[in-house]
């Protein structure tokens, strides 16, 4: 029978060790299982045809020679899947609009049905036996349409006489929120010694996953169930999303995930296309297969940003924030989501006053729809677009009232004795010494030799600046539950199961890590299944939420498991509950020198293991925080702006495994230095139609745009939220970037005498945008 082997020490695979990750081996030999290396013998391909036009009323569709083709076997419509009972993709539910009415958006079928809203909107699905047949069949559908007046950006569909997208939204305002006090905000601002303005643009950006959406749906005529292969980050809530618009109850579908390669948001619950694929393989009572397209993504996927905000801040004498007013147009695109309206009606406010004391606000948030692609979560999702509001205007405030930014921080930090703090949006923070983490952070990048540095530069030609950005951020997906399984198995194995999910972020093996610190064995014993909804139901992984939900219940789980464990035990041994004493994968029985291995102990139960099905919350969501400190060299010939330096410290709280915690601060770093200098998805305002529609058009950081990163943890303040501790880390990275990049150019251009330049900074800063600044003030 296996034993626990004793000559290894198992906690060094346990919380705080930089334990290798146990995902990657598998990955670099090319054992990893994406969605697309399914590849049954009898599976069928999906494709689509697409709307070419942004707005516009479908006339009538001819399908029959494409019905006609060889190897055809199914060609839909948005009116077959009307006629067949098909239902809508939920919308902005739980929002309303300025008048109380509920949140306002156009039904959004699987297929376009009667009028097509953006660009890249599926319109007719073909499935044939090969991929090219079904390619070849979408070009032989004829669809006549009638161009309908459109617009894709905010001024346009706000500005009189723009046309209406949805009768129940006649001024294109799907939803709209209003937060604080408007008088008392008023009121502070009139008596404020400093008033300071800014309009920041959060340009619309794509996820951009190595993996493209893909999905395989199979059907057994055996139980009548579809089991579909998905790349997603929430397989419960896809899941459900799909059979609600099918119309069949949620045990007729299964959802399986292997491994995803990224997410970023992006992949959080269901497409129209996956819809379409289930019905295809129910109604076909086949295998099918649908894998999009490069194109295809930057078309149809969910975008993230798109808000234009008017930002101001009322300040005393003493640099003290009184006040703060916040106005921002977020473009939605043409289906407002629940989650895209949330992202920036309500969690971005929840931190838009970060880490500073300020109870005063006036915030007034609207999502408008035009004939764009849905927005939806992208890493951070809200607070990204929060905070560099905020940043902007610290860093901007401190120049017009000349005060040092570093010192207009502390004067406004809250103060640990001053936690757990309300924050005016009623959001509650359980711990955080942001001052603390600052003058960590200022060591770390060694701010007070910036002056040599920025010299140095200059003898070059160059212009340098330095950036800094002070934050926190909400994690938790707002959901604090999560349901974990736990067997330990005769034959030397436990096995553990979480409906969080694995995409590249490591948390396969955190997880393994909370198990062997309670369980106390080697962690080549451990297993960890994730992503089959038949095996249990959950939230999944988005918000940060999967280490201090998922792995809390991981935590209580085992905790659960030993202690019914010791009971079986006791039993054996004929002794009482509570002599029994556990550690290291063997029961004892105090006093005694009488002992029992767990895996032994396993063995001797029915089934040959002991298996506990345990659902546990934590408390509230977590607030990590930091200090990132950027720096930029310029080269006043071209425009380039190169990051030349990047550091950070970082509050997560306690750290299971530090290896993973800096590789997400250094893959969130990325995308925010990508956001600030590169990425930007442009739809052309003439004519409504993509133009950053592939990678030749659409810029995205490559690993020469980055500096060596070094990040450092600070351990002081742990969640009091979550039994582990830990705070979430997978978007903090992202949410310091942009704002520490951005504040760095603006402070390059400020001290080269372009103090206008850097206050209408607005991303992404390219080198042509750059260099045309530059030539505005030479």
């Amino acid at each position: 029978m296996p034993t626990v082997t004793t000559d290894i020490n198992p906690m060094r695979f346990g919380s705080g060790h930089a334990v290798r990750r146990i995902e990657d081996e598998g990955l670099l030999t090319g054992q990893g299982r994406y969605a697309d290396d399914w590849m049954p013998a009898n599976q069928t391909y999906l494709c689509f045809l697409r709307s070419p036009y942004p707005h516009a009323r479908i006339v009538s569709i001819d399908v029959a020679a494409a019905r006609a083709m060889p190897g055809v076997l199914a060609v839909l419509t948005g009116a077959d899947l009307v006629a067949a009972g098909i239902k809508p993709i939920p919308g902005v539910a739980g929002f309303v609009r300025a008048d109380g009415s509920p949140g306002a958006t156009p039904p959004r079928r699987p297929l376009a049905h009667e009028r097509v809203r953006f660009g890249g909107e599926p319109v007719v699905a073909v499935v044939a036996q090969t991929l090219q047949q079904a390619r070849d069949a979408t070009e032989a559908i004829a669809v006549d349409y009638e161009e309908l007046p459109m617009a894709v950006t905010v001024a346009d569909a706000m500005a009189a006489g723009a046309p209406v997208f949805f009768d129940a939204a006649p001024d294109n305002i799907s939803a709209e929120m209003r937060h604080g006090d408007p008088v008392a905000t008023a009121a502070a601002f009139a008596g404020a010694k400093h008033v300071v303005a800014l309009d920041v643009t959060n340009q619309r950006v794509a996820a951009l996953t190595l993996e493209p959406r893909t999905a395989l749906a199979s059907f057994d005529a055996a139980s009548g169930r579809v089991t579909i292969r998905l790349s997603t980050q929430m397989p419960s809530s896809a899941r459900d999303t799909i059979c609600d618009a099918l119309g069949v109850p949620h045990d007729q579908m299964r959802v399986q995930v292997g491994d995803v390669g990224g997410g970023f948001g992006m992949k959080t619950g269901a497409y129209p296309e996956d819809v379409v694929l289930a019905y295809c393989a129910r109604t076909l009572r086949t295998t099918v297969k649908w894998v999009a397209e490069r194109s295809e993504e930057f078309l149809s996927s969910a975008h993230g940003r798109d808000v234009q905000t008017r930002a101001e801040l009322a300040l005393d004498e003493r640099g003290k924030i009184l006040a703060m007013r916040v106005v921002s147009l977020a473009n939605v695109g043409a289906y407002a989501t629940g989650v895209g309206v949330a992202i920036q009606l309500l969690i971005g406010p929840w931190v838009q006053t970060s880490v500073y004391d300020v109870q005063t606000i006036d915030f007034h948030f609207k999502a408008v729809l035009t004939n764009t692609a849905p927005t939806g979560a992208y890493r951070g999702a809200g607070r990204p677009e929060a905070i560099f509001i905020t940043e902007r205007l610290m860093d901007e405030a401190a120049r017009q009232i000349g005060m040092d930014r570093v010192e207009l921080r502390r004067r406004n930090f809250i103060r640990p004795e001053q936690m757990p703090y309300k924050n005016p949006m009623g959001q509650v923070y359980d711990t955080g010494k942001f001052e603390h983490v600052m003058d960590q952070g200022l060591a770390l990048a060694d701010w007070d030799g910036f002056p040599a540095r920025a010299a140095e530069s200059r003898a070059h030609g160059k212009l340098r600046g330095l950036g800094i950005s002070t934050f926190l951020e909400w994690t938790g997906g707002n959901v604090f539950e999560e349901r974990v399984t736990v067997c330990v198995q005769g034959d030397g194995v436990i096995e553990v199961y979480s409906a969080v999910n694995q995409m590249g972020q490591g948390i396969a093996t955190s997880l393994a890590q909370l198990v062997v610190d309670a369980f106390g064995v080697p962690i080549d014993r451990v297993r960890v299944v994730l992503g089959d909804t038949d095996r249990g139901d959950g939230f999944g992984s988005a918000g940060s939420r999967s280490l201090f939900t998922g792995g809390s219940a991981m935590r209580v789980g085992a905790e659960r498991t030993i202690e019914k464990a010791k009971a079986l035990a006791a039993k054996e041994m004929e002794a009482a509950a509570q002599d029994i004493e556990y550690a290291n994968g063997r029961f004892k029985v105090a006093g005694t020198d009488l002992e029992l291995d767990l895996f032994a102990l396993a063995a001797r139960q029915p089934g040959q293991r002991i298996f506990v099905d345990s659902t546990s919350s934590v408390a509230g969501p977590t607030w990590p925080n930091g200090c990132h400190v950027s720096e930029v060299e310029i080269d006043p010939q071209t425009g380039a702006v190169a990051v030349v330096a990047y550091s950070s410290v970082n509050d997560v709280g306690r750290v299971v495994n530090p290896m993973i915690v800096r590789g997400q601060l250094d893959g969130g770093a990325v995308q925010g230095i990508g956001q600030a200098l590169h990425e930007q998805v442009v739809y052309d305002r003439e004519t409504g139609q993509l133009v950053t529609g592939s990678l030749m058009d659409y810029c995205a950081p490559r690993a020469d745009d980055v500096p060596s990163f070094r990040h450092e943890l600070d351990l002081s303040s742990p969640c009091l939220n979550n039994p582990l501790g830990v705070k979430g880390v997978g978007e903090l990275g992202t949410i310091g970037a942009v704002p520490s990049v951005v504040n760095a150019v603006a402070d390059a251009l400020a001290h080269s005498g372009r103090a206008d330049q850097a206050r209408g900074l607005q991303m992404p800063l390219t080198a042509s945008k750059v260099w045309q600044l530059l030539q505005a003030t030479s």
